[in-house]
């Protein structure tokens, strides 16, 4: 059971989550990007380094994710704000940056029959189309705004299937977000490094505002009353908006100078050589 209403702590040290709704989709995504790399291995005998790579990338970014959805820390986050906000970060920051950033639609195409392929091209355009660094980015926020607001996360603490759905959402809306930062070339890129800015205000902004907020916001953690490690709920929430605001901001804005930089080089090495 995800967060069903648990209004106070249970005896039980906190456990891995085995639920179909869980696993299922995680052992499909995988046999689905490993049956499309075998079949693209034998067809392609150029670029392999890279797909060796991007497979390494695909299979660091399921492993996060399986660790932030299944492992006691999923179960954890019933029980603490904190650990559920850890959730969220492993979700949203480096599970979808790695995976993204392995281009796996591609691949796990390659698994499926020709005539779902092609019928699924549809679908990859209309990904494309929404891959646009502004759109993504207003995309995520809304997501992060929207799920963070004390009525939507309250009925994710009390309802599976809501709270599935919140997942979904933040993974989802991660990918695309990822996908077009990972993408982003040229006068591209210098939109994208914004985009990472802003993400980063807008991230670190609700961190801070959970951080400084004395009293917490979310029934359904203050009916719990003491908390693990011997914290208020509004202690709790305190520590989870300094996950959120510190190391969540950092990733983003630490992004956004790679690109910065990956932009700019060439210009320097150019006036170098000139």
């Amino acid at each position: 059971m995800l967060h069903a209403g648990a209004h106070r702590l249970p005896d039980e040290a906190p456990g891995w989550t085995w639920a179909p709704s869980v696993t299922v989709p995680l052992l499909l995504a995988a046999a689905l990007y490993a049956i499309g790399y075998v079949r693209l291995q034998r067809r392609a005998d150029a670029g392999r380094p890279q797909h060796r790579r991007h497979a390494w990338r695909f299979a660091a970014g399921w492993a996060v994710l399986a660790l932030a959805i299944v492992s006691p820390l999923h179960e954890g986050g019933e029980r603490s704000f904190t650990l559920h906000m850890i959730e969220h970060e492993l979700i949203m920051v480096p599970a979808a940056l790695l995976i993204a950033s392995a281009r796996p639609l591609g691949v796990m195409f390659w698994a499926l029959p020709l005539p779902l392929r092609q019928g699924l091209g549809g679908g990859a355009r209309w990904w494309q189309g929404l891959a646009d660094p502004v759109v993504a980015t207003a995309l995520q926020a809304l997501a992060l705004i929207l799920w963070h607001a004390p009525p939507l996360f309250d009925r994710a603490l009390g309802h599976e299937g809501w709270h599935i759905a919140q997942h979904l959402s933040f993974l989802v809306t991660a990918l695309l977000f990822w996908w077009a930062m990972t993408r982003a070339a040229g006068r591209n890129a210098l939109v994208a490094a914004s985009c990472l800015f802003v993400t980063s205000l807008i991230g670190g902004g609700l961190g801070a505002l959970m951080a400084f907020s004395t009293s917490p916001w979310y029934a359904g953690y203050a009916a719990m009353g003491m908390m693990p490690f011997g914290l208020t709920p509004a202690q709790d929430q305190q520590l989870a908006g300094l996950v959120m605001w510190i190391p969540g901001g950092m990733a983003h804005a630490g992004a956004a100078l790679v690109l910065l930089a990956r932009l700019f080089r060439p210009e320097r090495q150019a006036d170098a050589i000139g």
